[in-house]
């Protein structure tokens, strides 16, 4: 697609081309089953188009999908937008109230909705919303009263389909309503029309080409931006086929199915990719004092980071050309290891708000701890950077950039700027090459005694990097600066197994020593004014959104 192509052009413009091209074509399926063609998919949304306006359904009603990720989920997705119809992604994971309240606030006329799900919907919810349809097999729901009874279900037997053509649909019509899982403990929902989506299309392939024969493997979920835009809308463009986990990507689930698909491409967040480099690779090294001896020279930590990876692809099946890594920062131990192992990982930067993706860069050319550079089509500037470090907040402007809040124009205004400019709320570095450096959300900045501007994310970055910490969060606390820290305790139990009765005991003396040698390492690597003055254990994991982001506003008052 030329720059001129996309201004003019809509998702279903881009479909209908892509099953055109591809018709015969793999397409979607979940792991193990026999996957849906491109002709398939189309035959399906249209059958399904016809079913929505047989319903009533019509251009600028909004329709709300939960539910895990499934071909159905996809066919119901490109239905509304073909249709002219608002999408409402819905995460699975937010909590029952939060689902009412979107749906509220939204003015939902139709849920399509799983079964599972469906059972967490208020009683109100229920009977507000117009329309009930079942993700799993497109039944409606007839009877609310009584919606574990399958009777209570209308069997979905489409008698006709629709060529969804017959639908005006522009560039600027509202395509989608996301509502975020931030980390600010505040839901609001972002506007994105055709442009914004189509737009973005075409940045994201201006990083990584796709062509008809890439294989890619699922495991984030599709009501978030991250996967919408980079999982499944990109590589369905180009003609590549997906496969989609029936369970979450546990170890246990997802070895199996790496050697099963053979994935050519994967999108991920930080969490996948940290959790093998310290189970497979930083702890193999710490069981071995000889190891951790020669780990410190450079030399040997290349030579041992390039063996690693190679085993690490053989894992993943021994084709993969792209690892996406966005949604959240990257640990540095994690991200060295990546590079100097030669692994084909790519770090990419984004907001639901901008379709997602602002920066990124081929595996080819990474850099250590950057986000790449800014995509085509798309500006970026650091607004206001300060004059010692550089840092400021990360702005941009371009067509993949949303409309705004839906319903919120106050909020909008601050984050929009009368001249295009959006404001991330992220702080932000570009180096000589013009390779963003993420520094952090404005937000979490923690002002110092002196004035002075203290990133938490920074000082957690060092903390990660300490034996046995798997997650931190640094806040402040009565005017001290307090890292709040979970331990691998699994990792710890371990090593104090042999100690018996006294294994307990043993273990929280030790984790004693550890806080005062945390608190010495940490304090030995960041500026002055950036010290802890106490460690706390963090008993549980830290609670996070769906890209595993931790939700800091539930700590900052701990």
């Amino acid at each position: 697609m030329t720059n001129d192509s996309v201004l003019g052009m809509t998702v279903r413009d881009i479909l209908w081309d892509s099953f055109k091209k591809h018709s015969n074509l793999p397409a979607v399926g979940m792991l193990g089953d026999k996957l849906f063609t491109y002709n398939e998919i189309r035959d399906q949304v249209e059958h399904l188009a016809f079913v929505m306006t047989q319903m009533g359904l019509t251009k600028g009603d909004k329709v709300a999908i939960l539910g895990p990720n499934s071909p159905n989920w996809i066919i119901s997705y490109f239905t509304v937008l073909s249709l002219g119809i608002i999408a409402v992604p819905i995460l699975p994971d937010f909590h029952a109230g939060e689902i009412d309240h979107i749906l509220e606030h939204a003015s939902v006329k139709m849920i399509i909705v799983s079964r599972k799900q469906l059972t967490r919907l208020s009683d109100k919810t229920i009977a507000a919303v117009g329309h009930i349809m079942v993700l799993e097999d497109f039944s409606l729901l007839s009877n609310r009263n009584q919606i574990d009874i399958d009777d209570s279900f209308i069997p979905y037997s489409p008698k006709g389909s629709l060529n969804p053509f017959t639908v005006s649909v522009d560039p600027d019509d509202l395509a989608t309503l996301i509502y975020t899982s931030g980390t600010t403990g505040f839901s609001k929902g972002v506007m994105l029309n055709n442009r914004n989506l189509v737009t973005n299309i075409r940045q994201c392939y201006g990083v990584e080409p796709i062509v008809s024969s890439d294989v890619f493997l699922s495991i984030l979920p599709l009501s978030h931006t991250y996967e919408n835009t980079v999982g499944m809308m990109l590589p369905l463009n180009y003609g590549a086929c997906v496969h989609y986990l029936d369970k979450l990507p546990t170890a246990s689930v997802l070895l199996p199915a790496l050697q099963k698909v053979r994935p050519t491409h994967m999108v991920s967040v930080p969490l996948v990719i940290e959790k093998i480099f310290r189970t497979q690779i930083r702890g193999k090294v710490e069981q071995s004092a000889i190891l951790r001896s020669l780990y410190r020279l450079p030399a040997f930590r290349k030579f041992f980071h390039r063996m690693a990876s190679k085993k690490l692809m053989a894992t993943f099946g021994g084709r993969l050309r792209f690892f996406g890594i966005g949604g959240a920062k990257l640990d540095e131990a994690t991200d060295r290891f990546l590079k100097e192992g030669g692994f084909p990982y790519s770090i990419g930067y984004g907001l639901t708000e901008t379709a997602p993706l602002l920066s990124g860069t081929r595996p080819s050319g990474t850099k250590i701890q950057s986000a790449g550079k800014a995509v085509i089509g798309c500006e970026l500037k650091i607004n206001d950077p300060d004059a010692e470090t550089g840092i400021g907040e990360i702005w941009a402007k371009g067509d993949n950039v949303m409309q705004g809040y839906y319903n919120e124009p106050e909020i909008t205004a601050q984050v929009l700027m009368p001249d295009g400019w959006f404001r991330t709320g992220d702080l932000g570095l570009f180096d000589d090459d013009g390779y963003l450096f993420i520094k952090g959300r404005l937000k979490n900045v923690i002002l110092g005694a002196s004035g002075e501007n203290i990133y938490p994310e920074e000082i957690e970055s060092v903390i990660n990097r300490f034996q046995y910490v798997l997650e931190s969060v640094v806040v402040e606390q009565k005017g001290r600066l307090v890292a709040l820290v979970h331990l691998n305790f699994e990792e710890l139990e371990k090593q104090f197994a042999h100690f018996k009765d006294e294994a307990r005991q043993q273990m929280e003396n030790k984790i004693e020593e550890m806080k005062a040698e945390l608190q010495q390492f940490v304090n030995s690597q960041v500026n002055r004014y950036s010290k802890l003055q106490a460690i706390i254990i963090q008993d549980t994991p830290f609670e996070k959104t769906a890209t595993k982001k931790i939700k800091r506003f539930l700590y900052q008052t701990v």
